[in-house]
This record gives C-alpha cells, structure tokens and sequence, in this order.
C-alpha cells in the first residue's frame, strides 16, 4: 500500500451517537487470528464489527448460508466496541503496514469519507463485485469515492416517528393526526400531551446531536457543504430553523433528560415519554417492553415547517462493510459480494430474525417485509420502512461530522441556555471549524 495520509480521526465525540448505528458495540472476542497476515491461498476471513445483536448477528446468519457452498472458507468474527475498531484502523493504517488489520470492517456510515480519502489504498475497489445503483441511492455517498465503490452498503438508518397511540387518544389525537407533520405540530401536539397525560413527548440527551442531523437531512443539508469539506453553518437556513426547532422542545417543556443510551431506552420502555423519533435501529429496543404491545405505532418523520424541500423522510445512522487491501483479500470480497451484496433471500432472514433493515433495492420487499407486526398494532411497519427508505435524501457526509459536532455540542448548550443567541451560535461554530479544519 502507498500514499496513506496518516491522519487520526477524531474520536472525542464518537461516544454520543454509537446507538445511531444499531447498537454500541461491546467488549472484544477473542475467537479469530488477525486477517492480515494470512496467507493468499488460504481461504480465511477476519471480519471486525460491533453489536453482538444486531450487526455479529447478521455475520452469522450470513456466515452460516455462505458455508453450505464454500465449506472451505473459513469465516472469524470478531467483536470489538465501534470506537475501538475506530482507533485500531487509525493505529493501523498511520503505521503503514497490514499487520494485524483485518480482511473486512464495518464502518459508520458518517466516517466512512474520513476512512476513504485518508487512506486512498487501504480498501478494495468493489466496483467489480456489486453496483451503487442496486442498493438505496443516499447510501452511494458515503460508501464510493474518486469514482470506485468500495462499500457495501449494510443496514438503513431509515428514521420513523414511533408514537404512544394510547396517550395520543388520551390527548385527543389519532394516528392520522401526528401522520406527515411538521416539527412545530410536534411540539403542539407534545403540549396537548403532556396536559392530559402527565407525560412528555419525548426523551432527550441535549449533548446528542441526533436529532438536529435528522432534521438537516430531512432537508437534504447537513454541516458540511456538497464537498464534503467546507463547513455549512453560517447562512445555512435549514440548520438556523433545526436549531431553532430543537430550542423549542425544551422550552415547551416536552422533554424528559437522559444522559445515556439506558436512561435513553428506559424512558420509552417505562412508559415516561409517548414517542421516540429516530431510526429504525430503535424497533428491537421499543419491542423489548412486551407489556406495551398494541400501544405503539410508527408514522412517517417530523419535517421542518418552514424549510421549503424538507420532507416527512430522513436518517439516522447506517453502516456498511469494506474489504481491506490484504492478503485474503478475494476470497472477503467474494464472501461480501455473495451475501450482503446481492442475497435478497439472506435479507429476508435478516429481517425477521433480527430485525435488520437491509439497503440492498432487491430485498426492499417480500414476505417479511409484509408481516404485520402485532406489538405495532398489526402495522407492517418493515413495508413502512422499506418505503420511506427510497425516499430519504442524499447529503454528503463528508469528512468532518464528528469534528464539527466537537464544536457544535458546547455551542448548542450556549444556545439552549441562553448564553449566545442562534445566529452567535452558528456564526461561532463556523469560525471555529473553518480555523480547526483547515
């Protein structure tokens, strides 16, 4: 390999936003030899990826059915937390060697650039194994670069507006009412709640910018401009009415604090807020509470008033697989572009046993996409999804998203606090990040 850009990627805020992913990760399994160092005849395969629910679960359905052809293969997967695969491949990839890496990798979707275009000869060009344009087309961004496609687009990070149709009926509302509405009608309609029900609308950590990256790709914006470099803050309105959205949740007084991932989860789950607006990832975790079954609907995303082309569709996280540049290398890709990249029959599997929701346009439909779910009151909330998924638009992640939201986080506790006013807030974040990111 040649050419790398030793180039740490920022990690200081890779915390806040893990559970965008489909999970956090856990601890390191130490089943499997490291990838890298294999021989090219042999055929054994390292891959490196977190959740053991969601994303390891995936591996093993799929290791499982590629086996049955190629019993000579042998597949070795390995769990580590998100941010420690993060910093093992910088570790890596700056010390210009292959030892220790992996054949294949799962990356977040929002680092996959920073990966990319630092490490230009890191990855394997799938470009001959699959086609951007057999997968939903706002994954093409993140996963391709200079022209080549080298990601695998995995799971959708779909967002749906999953809401309480018990304390809506308390409140007066039915589903119908909270179906393609605005943030302001949110916010209303959470007030209305909160008055008949004593509960609040919605569960919030004010340092996960979560939300406000749903809003901004509601409206096909985010914080980066199509470059995918230059800060887009200052002068952004779809970002000025985000914030200003965001502010007036909690100044409405229809939201209830978390500071983590369990506080998070416990809040929907004890019955303390009447909706969770997120993506799909989260459908595991509201179904986790079994006492609520029938007490829960999903209905398209909040979409900014007054920003003209935002819709009632976004996303919140995804990932996808990148086959490394090393020995082993074919026998991963061949691995890779045999389930993930095109089995449609796997995603089906995929679906019903562990709830993931593939991006792959050949599995956007099917059996299990048209089973009601009876916890979601007999809705066939996977059709839902597999629908609003066509409709999400394309942003460019680009390079700086966690970077950015270094700054923006202490900038958006000045905003919330009253400290800055909105437009010192993004005036700021932008002189910041155009100094830092140069």
């Amino acid at each position: 390999m040649k050419n790398w850009k030793k180039i740490l990627l920022p990690l200081a805020a890779s915390a806040l936003m893990l559970s965008a992913c489909s999970g956090g990760g856990g601890g390191d399994a130490t089943t499997a030899s490291s990838g890298g160092s294999g021989d090219t005849e042999k055929k054994e395969i390292t891959i490196w990826a977190w959740d053991p629910n969601f994303n390891i679960a995936a591996l093993n359905l799929a290791k499982e059915k590629y086996a049955k052809d190629h019993p000579d293969v042998t597949i070795n997967i390995v769990e580590n937390a998100q941010a420690d695969i993060v910093q093992k491949l910088n570790t890596g990839l700056n010390s210009g060697t292959t030892k220790g890496l992996p054949n294949v990798v799962l990356i977040e979707d929002y680092r996959a650039q920073n990966f990319l275009q630092s490490y230009p000869d890191a990855f394997r060009d799938m470009s001959d194994k699959i086609k951007a344009e057999d997968f939903a087309d706002y994954k093409a961004g993140p996963t391709s670069f200079d022209g080549k496609q080298y990601g695998i687009p995995f799971d959708s990070g779909v967002t749906g507006f999953y809401v309480r149709t018990d304390y809506l009926e308390q409140a007066g509302y039915t589903v119908e009412d909270v179906t393609n509405i605005d943030w302001d009608q949110f916010i209303e309609i959470g007030k209305k709640v909160k008055e008949a029900t004593g509960k609040a609308m919605l569960t919030q950590d004010p340092n996960d910018l979560g939300t406000l990256r749903v809003m901004l790709q509601s409206a096909g914006s985010w914080y980066l401009k199509e470059d995918g470099v230059t800060p887009n803050i200052a002068g952004n309105a779809a970002f000025k009415e985000a914030l200003e959205t965001y502010k007036a949740m909690f100044d409405a007084d229809i939201v209830k604090l978390n500071s983590d991932w369990s506080q998070f989860v416990a809040a929907f789950n004890s019955g303390d807020v009447a909706s969770v607006p997120t993506g799909n990832w989260i459908t595991p975790s509201v179904k986790a509470e079994a006492s609520q079954s029938g007490k829960w609907a999903v209905v398209p995303i909040p979409r900014l008033k007054d920003t003209a082309n935002s819709i009632n569709a976004s996303n919140s996280g995804g990932s996808s697989w990148y086959v490394m540049n090393v020995d082993g290398q074919e026998a991963a890709a061949d691995f890779m572009a045999a389930t993930f990249g095109s089995d449609a029959e796997l995603y089906q599997d995929l679906l019903s046993k562990i709830g993931v929701l593939g991006t792959l346009k050949a599995a956007s439909g099917g059996e299990a996409y048209e089973q009601p779910d009876e916890f979601f009151g007999g809705q066939k909330i996977y059709s839902d999804f597999a629908k609003w998924t066509t409709e999400v638009p394309k942003v460019n992640f680009g390079l700086h998203t966690y970077a950015i939201e270094d700054i923006l986080s202490a900038e958006v506790q000045n905003y919330l606090n009253g400290s800055k006013d909105v437009d010192a807030v993004m005036n700021d974040t932008q002189a910041q990040a155009e100094a830092q990111l140069k």
